[in-house]
């Protein structure tokens, strides 16, 4: 079903909106604070957290490029299908590269779906302090390395349709202003 059509038929429009960012950049936060606003507001939604995708869906991949690529776009496939059935997706996902970004953006628009790319623009300085899976502290030790940010590229996106500053604002704060973003183009 086609946008069009979803919304002739008065089913909920769906679309997917992707939080890309640093590690720690509070983009898995970010998404359930949203999420458990829009479903107290009725709407029906799903977050595909980067990392329960990688444990479940991608599990076996490494961090290679191609790799990374893969898991990108297996994300990027189970989103586009969802948001093709009304669904509001949620993807807190790093996706280091433009590239494999643009993929996903490339599949919405063959299906005509929705596809929202919002960039969870954290500096590193701040993530490497929230350090929520400690991957900073071990990469500073040298006991990992491939940190993306750190010593591994983050290709930050050119023109997303949102750049949301989290640096000095609250959870609340930055979740508010995705709201506001969606309703302002219809989804919430």
């Amino acid at each position: 079903m086609t946008t069009a059509e979803t919304l002739a038929s008065g089913r909920e429009r769906g679309a997917t909106v992707w939080l890309t960012g640093l590690p720690s950049a509070g983009k898995t936060t970010l998404a359930f604070a949203l999420a458990e606003r829009l479903r107290a507001e009725g709407h029906r939604v799903e977050v595909l957290d980067g990392d329960e995708i990688r444990e479940f869906l991608s599990q076996g991949l490494g961090f290679s490029r191609e790799d990374r690529h893969t898991n990108v776009t297996r994300i990027g496939f189970v989103a586009q299908k969802l948001a093709a059935n009304g669904v509001k997706v949620l993807a807190p996902v790093i996706a280091p590269f433009a590239d494999s970004r643009d993929a996903v953006r490339e599949r919405h628009a063959a299906n005509d779906t929705e596809f929202l790319e919002i960039h969870v623009a954290t500096p590193v300085e701040l993530c490497s302090e929230r350090d929520v899976k400690g991957l900073y502290a071990k990469q500073a030790a040298g006991e990992i390395s491939g940190l993306t940010g750190v010593d591994d590229p983050y290709e930050a996106p050119e023109k997303p349709e949102l750049r949301l500053q989290t640096q000095g604002r609250t959870v609340a704060e930055s979740a508010a202003e995705l709201h506001a973003f969606l309703t302002e183009r219809g989804l919430a």
